[in-house]
């Protein structure tokens, strides 16, 4: 591990040190799994990345993602803060677009679609699996059963890694929220999702649509500032129960407000071919740069 270069960013961050930090290391091909899984250990964030060469294959640049419990197929921000150090350090000049070989499979990044700079990804469609019983949730999580909007569902959502989504009906619910760790796990133990996102139509900052918190104890830690993967998964929710009325959302989202971590991710989905297209869109802020040695 002799001079790795490596390089942290906020992630939907709209300044620094605020929304999901991410540590991105470079020249990691030779590095072993257990290896990457010591490092992001370490960084403690939770995800890490690990770019694995500075040349492109296959039309795209290999990233493995890890957290600190071990190596997952997809995850939001990450995705999106590996892009900009690619485009940033590794190529120095304005390109639109940057594509990742994740273990998911490619996800493309866009660059400047809209004048505040933000990085827009496309993540694959959406996957819905099971639905889940109010009273055990709201007990997972400490809440009442009354505090779940029960004219949705709550039912796992995948875009390459799942969550449990879980409408609410205010954001004094969202913020009561606490997970009872013995019930949280056996709500998870059986489900293919492990994580679970809440979320309410009421919001801290005018102009934003929806307040989201996202619960990660399984990864490690118990909550997430800014989670671009489960709020792709809310996108895909969002239209397929038609939450706004339609089949077409252009929204902002903000997470990470109640544990000091400010984020807001921008979702962009509709029906088109008859699958619903994902975008999620956010700014990314370079913190520090170093390297392991």
């Amino acid at each position: 591990m002799t001079q790795l270069p490596f390089y942290i960013v906020d992630v939907f961050a709209e300044t620094k040190y605020a929304g999901n930090q991410l540590a991105v290391v470079r020249g990691a091909a030779a590095l072993s799994d257990d290896e990457m899984l010591q490092i992001a250990r370490e960084m403690n964030y939770s995800e890490t990345t690990f770019l694995l060469s500075d040349e492109e294959r296959d039309g795209g640049y290999d990233v493995r993602i890890f957290t600190p419990a071990e190596e997952v197929p997809f995850a939001g921000h990450p995705t999106l803060g590996t892009a900009y150090i690619i485009r940033h350090e590794l190529i120095g000049r304005p390109v639109e677009r940057i594509v990742l070989n994740l273990k998911v499979g490619q996800i493309p990044v866009v660059f400047n679609e809209d004048p505040g700079g933000r990085l827009w990804m496309r993540q694959i469609p959406p996957r819905f699996g099971r639905t889940f019983d109010a009273t055990a949730v709201s007990a997972a999580l400490n809440l009442k059963r009354e505090d779940i909007d029960e004219r949705f569902p709550i039912q796992e959502v995948s875009t390459g890694l799942p969550f449990i989504i879980c409408p609410l009906r205010t954001l004094d619910a969202v913020q009561r929220a606490r997970t009872d760790r013995e019930r949280f796990f056996a709500l998870v133990e059986d489900a293919e999702a492990k994580a679970i996102l809440i979320f309410a139509p009421e919001t801290y900052e005018q102009g934003n649509h929806l307040n989201a918190r996202v619960f990660i104890d399984y990864y490690g830690l118990p909550e997430d500032p800014a989670t671009g993967s489960a709020n792709g998964c809310l996108a895909g929710y969002l239209v397929q129960h038609r939450y706004f009325g339609g089949d077409r959302l252009a929204i902002r989202v903000e997470q990470g407000y109640e544990i000091a971590r400010p984020s807001l991710l921008l979702l962009r989905a509709g029906v088109e071919n008859g699958q619903i297209a994902i975008n999620v869109g956010g700014r990314v802020v370079m913190v520090a740069r170093g390297a392991f040695v």
